[in-house]
């Protein structure tokens, strides 16, 4: 790979080849990068839900059980 590089100029390296590469693969990047933050999200909402589910079971059943000491 070295070889093929030795010859040119630096911007061919470093400027050229990167944006043809997100040129080509832009699409392919984005798609991945739009699913894991969907991804992210989709296990943030689940993690409040069940949050939410522990916190008002535990609620009703702190009030549950005091309502029995009477």
């Amino acid at each position: 790979m070295r070889e093929i590089f030795a010859g040119l100029p630096w911007w061919v390296k470093w400027i050229a080849v990167p944006v043809i590469a997100l040129v080509v693969f832009g699409g392919l990047i984005a798609s991945v990068v739009g699913f894991v933050i969907w991804l992210l999200f989709k296990v943030l909402v689940f993690v409040a839900l069940v949050g939410g589910l522990i916190y008002v079971v535990r609620k009703f059943m702190s009030s549950s059980s005091s309502r029995s000491d009477w």
